[in-house]
């Protein structure tokens, strides 16, 4: 059979591929070179993937264990653009890190070896059709993701990776044991196959399933997966993580690796829908959102730390994502799943950037970081511009689905809580712009490590741009081609 009969198996494949080559002893550059056209290769793939899903209807392989339909086809396609420029922008990083003396040279290819072997086990839990093997998938991306978390060997950085695992991989427990209760929930289920978790066999069947065991089973689901989502209170793995990782480790695990878990949860959101209706799982996701989005205020406020910042927008913004979804309608929908997008790529933006800054610096201490514009022109822009789009500025895209939520709380009736939503927005707004206003902005104060000649990699600089265009673009235009991908997922969803 032809390489198209098994595009999302090679889509697995690929990333693990890269990684164990990049790992054989070489040069720091061939090692570079590598992971830059495995990680190409990647991104051809899940465009081909998600073309081939959005245009001809699921894709499936190898009996149904692998399935791709509309909603995995969506945020594969974001895992392929968002750790491709990861990609990009890691071997200027990481050489810088090297001539600082953060790291040492022989170190790089086990970095290469664990970021690649994460990127495929995301690609994993998006293309499992089976409730235990996604489960088995999204562990396998915290045992990947905790090595490039640690990869310093600092002890702050194998504390926040210890922490990682263990925390994540308690919240997992119960997102185990919500599986084992689905099945249970399916077990005496007229028409379903003994033994079956295939989850397009389960939604063809969600009003068969036992309600009150579906009810039981997505709470633990939404406890555990919730935990590597970032959603609070079980959050507290995310700003240790986001801040000892290396910046494009850190761009990735919030880019993409949050958006992956919400993807486990909304899998099972569709199958308690069909068995006991809307309103319960609903609820619970709007109470989920609004505590996270709430969570991270006062943290946002009084925060020293840049990364640990850029930590807690991410629990805000996943907090934005639940509420829209479980708000429902269609601008609820269409708001939780275009920021869900554009959250990844704004995030990426900022870790991006303010991994240039702080090497420029030597320092993730804001109180110490002035005058960024001058000292590292493109990657203090970045930064800048970055924070209004993630707080949601227009013309940037998160303004229109921040402004779609909204929209979904008072068109619903719902006005205290569309009230609610704009108040802690406002207010997160206000705490970045004072934050990232006095860094950006001003004379360089303290010890600038960076000569000028090494401002930036033109590299780095072209993923901040790219990133930059596709914010903006995303807030200016949406295509009929984009309205129609979010129908497709919609329709997944059983939001018409």
């Amino acid at each position: 059979m032809s390489l198209t009969n098994y595009l999302g198996t090679a889509l697995v494949v690929a990333p693990v591929l890269t990684g164990l080559t990049a790992f054989l002893p070489g040069t720091t550059r061939n090692q570079g070179r590598v992971s830059l056209a495995g990680s190409a290769l990647t991104f051809v793939l899940s465009t081909a993937v998600a073309l081939q899903v959005f245009t001809a209807g699921p894709l499936a392989e190898w009996g149904n264990a692998l399935r791709v339909d509309a909603l995995g086809a969506y945020l594969i396609l974001l895992t392929g653009l968002l750790t491709t420029l990861a990609a990009f922008y890691t071997p200027a990083y990481l050489e810088t890190e090297v001539r600082h003396g953060l790291v040492a040279a022989r170190s790089l290819r086990r970095y290469y070896l664990w970021f690649h072997l994460f990127v495929g086990t995301m690609f994993w839990a998006l293309t499992a059709n089976n409730l235990g093997m996604m489960w088995a998938a999204v562990e396998a991306t915290t045992l990947a993701s905790a090595f490039a978390v640690g990869f310093y060997g600092k002890p702050h950085s194998l504390e926040a990776a210890w922490k990682y695992m263990i925390i994540c991989s308690v919240g997992l427990a119960f997102a185990l044991l919500g599986t084992a209760v689905t099945y249970a929930a399916a077990l005496n289920a007229p028409g379903v196959a003994e033994g079956a978790l295939a989850w397009s066999d389960l939604v063809a069947v969600t009003g068969r399933l036992n309600p009150s065991l579906m009810k039981l089973a997505f709470g633990l689901v939404l406890v555990g997966y919730g935990t590597k989502a970032g959603l609070a209170p079980m959050h507290t793995w995310l700003p240790d993580a986001h801040s000892q990782a290396p910046s494009p480790i850190s761009a990735t695990l919030s880019g993409v690796l949050l958006a992956v878990a919400v993807q486990a949860i909304l899998r099972f959101y569709v199958l308690v829908n069909g068995a006991v209706g809307p309103g319960f799982a609903g609820k619970l996701l709007v109470g989920f959102g609004l505590l996270s989005m709430a969570t991270a205020v006062p943290f946002t406020a009084v925060q020293r730390d840049l990364k640990r910042l850029l930590a807690y927008s991410s629990i805000e913004h996943m907090g934005i994502v639940a509420l829209g979804i479980g708000l429902g309608g269609p601008y609820g929908l269409f708001g939780a799943l275009y920021h869900l997008f554009f959250h990844g790529i704004g995030k990426g933006l900022l870790f991006f950037s303010a991994g240039q800054v702080t090497q420029a610096y030597g320092t993730r201490y804001m109180s110490r970081i002035r005058g960024a514009q001058k000292v590292a022109p493109v990657a203090g822009l970045g930064l800048f511009l970055g924070t209004l789009a993630i707080t949601g500025t227009p013309p940037f895209a998160l303004f229109l689905s921040e402004f779609s939520v909204a929209a979904a709380a008072f068109s619903s009736g719902r006005t205290w809580i569309g009230l609610l939503f704009l108040a802690i927005v406002a207010v997160i707004f206000g705490a970045f712009l004072y934050h990232v206003g006095h860094m950006v902005f001003g004379e360089p104060a303290g010890r600038v490590r960076l000569a000028p000649p090494a401002r930036g990699s033109t590299s780095a600089s072209v993923v901040i741009v790219v990133s930059l265009v596709a914010l903006v673009a995303g807030g200016l235009f949406v295509p009929a081609t984009v309205r129609n991908v979010v129908a497709q997922v919609g329709q997944v969803l059983g939001v018409g």
